[in-house]
């Protein structure tokens, strides 16, 4: 069944891990305190940490950013710090060289795009919308985060599948996560595992495999 939707990852797949890890992370983790003191009682900060149990937020907050949590309030609460990074300018979203060309060339071709992630829809918007090759954000027809559930849980794709109004068949998941790709299969979507050398992402050997976006193009629709 031919490709018409394309739904992909960001961490390892459009973007190099390490942006994650060693800029975004970090950049939430040490403005964490200063945000709360100056926007603490403003009303969407204030009903994301309505979602924080406990009496001491900030000691939660950190203690999941310490475990990378992919629980919804935190990815909510750095989408909101990471908005302040990329207004200021301080911040710029790292896509591999490949992937900007690549989604423009897909989207002409009339495909329908979208990103999964467990980085907040905030989060994922901003990255695209503050690229280092400009704002591609218009690319894409959505944006799903872990209100979809767990990207290596089958149930989360058929949500999409159904948000989304696509045959799971025909769309096309790329992910550099193993799991994710097994759960995607479960849930009769097709697969791609991103295999970037920069990244050192490890094949399986149990989905087809790209370098990069250029070589994920053959296996989509005519």
């Amino acid at each position: 069944m031919p490709i018409t939707h394309v739904l992909t990852d960001i961490e390892g797949t459009t973007t190099a891990i390490a942006f994650v890890h060693r800029t975004l992370f970090p950049y939430a983790a040490s403005a964490l305190e200063e945000f709360l003191a100056r926007r603490g009682k403003d009303e969407d900060v204030a009903t994301i940490l309505a979602q924080v149990p406990g009496d001491d937020k900030l000691a939660t907050l950190r203690h999941w950013m310490a475990s990378d949590a992919k629980v919804t309030p935190l990815k909510a609460l750095q989408g909101l710090i990471w908005r302040q990074g990329y207004a200021e300018g301080a911040l710029h979203g790292h896509l591999w060289p490949d992937v900007a060309q690549a989604l423009q060339d897909w989207k002409a071709r009339s495909l329908h795009l979208a990103i999964y992630s467990s980085g907040s829809e905030e989060a994922q918007r901003l990255l695209f919308r503050h690229s280092e090759a400009g704002d591609l954000e218009a690319l894409f027809e959505g944006f799903f985060d872990t209100r979809m559930g767990g990207k290596r849980e089958a149930s989360s794709y058929t949500r999409i599948a159904e948000a989304w109004g696509a045959t799971p068949e025909k769309i096309l998941f790329l992910s550099d996560i193993v799991e994710e790709l097994e759960a995607a299969r479960q849930a009769d979507l097709s697969t791609c595992q991103l295999v970037r050398a920069g990244d050192g992402t490890k094949a399986s050997g149990r989905h087809p495999e790209a370098a990069d976006f250029n070589a994920v193009t053959p296996l989509l629709a005519a």
